[in-house]
């Protein structure tokens, strides 16, 4: 496979991008899903050709740090085992986002994943759309109870019912929990992904390399005009998402099929190294469906496990190092690579949010230590973000939809030490109220 590739700051499984610790390899999983060979494959490149840092990513991927100078022999290894586009130019395109629980969940509409392969299909061979940008994202949401719902899509599609009908709808650049633009019936799913990134590409300047750039000068009324005479559109009226709990990829859930549930874990801080990885997948060998899924919370599910191999699983999860309760502290906080291994970070995150998770054994919120303003660990946002200002100091932002990016500034320039007395004094007064 050639390996010729644009210019882009976004790894890929084919462009290694540098960073203090060494090169990165994002690995895009097809639905966050990835059998065991797969995996193993993963944990093998990360032990031989890297530091053995392994990382889950806020869209449900994988990723690779620390990679040295044998970096083709990674890509090769990596491409043996199945985990890279069928072209080359495909690769940064890949970005749709499928529910962890895609074909399982109970409370499912439809089965995504065959739509979903059609769409990857043409993301990968439809040659005008390696134009897009390597973060332009596309999510497709079947109905399911386990989905996130908070991070933005440049297009999103979610199950919906009407007057018996089952339909498509859909949004652009938001989230499945506004409002949507429209909708098309179930056949039509395709070929409205198509319809709407031929327009994008029609209409964007190359500046404008997302959908909010080309909507903040279009006229979305006229966007949707000119969609129509492409697909035929349907109104869709008081349909709106219901948001998910946000516990349900922690610990062992119900499936479709009553006799099986799936086991959701978290690697602490979204990290995995390569024994975690491989004894997950043995796991997944012996008592699941070979699979292991990924989903958006830096987790992993471990799907199609009988009821009663719970708690043996569940243990041996637990002896890897993973976290499967979801009053674990370490299980709520987010933390990016910080100063450790990127030059942007003004704080080792990492460090101090395992000191925090320390101090804090009663906050129930999700908590996001973020080195810069760039927020790479996550793409929403959280009920509270660190925003580092220094080693060990950060400002404390509490999430408010009447404010843009993290929400209202609540204190400023905050030891760890302060962020926790905040934060339990905060907790203890929910308790009270």
């Amino acid at each position: 496979m050639s390996t010729a590739l644009r210019p882009s700051a976004c790894p890929g499984l084919l462009r290694i991008v540098p960073a203090l610790d060494g090169g990165i390899c994002r690995i895009k999983l097809t639905g966050g899903s990835i059998n065991a060979a797969q995996a193993e494959a993963v944990a093998s490149a990360a032990e031989r050709f890297a530091g053995g840092v392994i990382e889950a990513t806020n869209r449900a991927n994988l990723q690779i740090r620390g990679i040295g100078s044998e970096q083709t022999a990674l890509i090769d290894s990596l491409l043996a085992a199945g985990l890279g586009p069928s072209t080359a130019a495909g690769d940064d395109v890949r970005n749709l986002m499928l529910s962890p629980a895609a074909g399982i969940d109970r409370h499912m509409l439809f089965d995504t994943r065959a739509l979903a392969q059609q769409i990857l299909a043409t993301l990968q061979s439809h040659e005008r759309f390696h134009e897009l940008s390597a973060k332009f994202a596309v999510q497709l949401d079947g109905g399911e109870a386990l989905a996130m719902l908070e991070h933005p899509h440049d297009l999103w599609l979610s199950a919906a019912e009407q007057e018996g009908e089952q339909l498509l709808a859909f949004g652009l650049a938001g989230c499945p929990t506004d409002r949507p633009a429209g909708a098309v019936s179930l056949e039509q799913g395709h070929a409205l992904v198509v319809a709407v990134l031929e327009l994008f590409l029609d209409l964007a300047r190359p500046d404008q390399t997302r959908m909010r750039h080309l909507l903040a000068e279009y006229p979305l009324a006229e966007f949707l005009a000119r969609l129509a005479e492409q697909v035929r559109l349907k109104s869709i009226s008081d349909w709106q998402r219901s948001p998910s709990p946000d516990v349900l990829h922690i610990g062992a859930h119900p499936q479709r099929e009553i006799e099986y549930v799936y086991i959701g874990a978290v690697p602490p801080l979204g990290r995995l190294d390569p024994a975690m990885l491989r004894g997950a997948a043995q796991l997944a060998r012996e008592f699941g469906d070979s699979s292991l899924r990924f989903t958006p919370w830096q987790s992993l599910l471990l799907p199609t496990v009988q009821k009663e191999q719970v708690p043996e699983v569940i243990r041996r999860l637990e002896q890897l190092g993973l976290l499967c309760k979801a009053d674990q502290p370490l299980s709520r906080l987010i933390a990016c690579t910080g100063s450790a291994g990127c030059a942007k970070g003004l704080a080792d995150t990492k460090r101090d949010a395992v000191q925090l998770a320390a101090l804090l054994p009663r906050h129930d919120q999700a908590v996001h230590l973020s080195g810069c303003r760039r927020s790479c660990a996550a793409a929403h946002v959280a009920p509270v973000t660190l925003l580092a200002v220094a080693p060990g100091h950060y400002d404390l932002y509490l999430r408010d939809a009447a404010q843009p990016g993290f929400g209202t500034l609540h204190a400023h320039n905050l030891t760890i030490e302060a962020v926790a007395a905040l934060l339990d004094a905060r907790s203890r007064s929910a308790l009270d109220a």
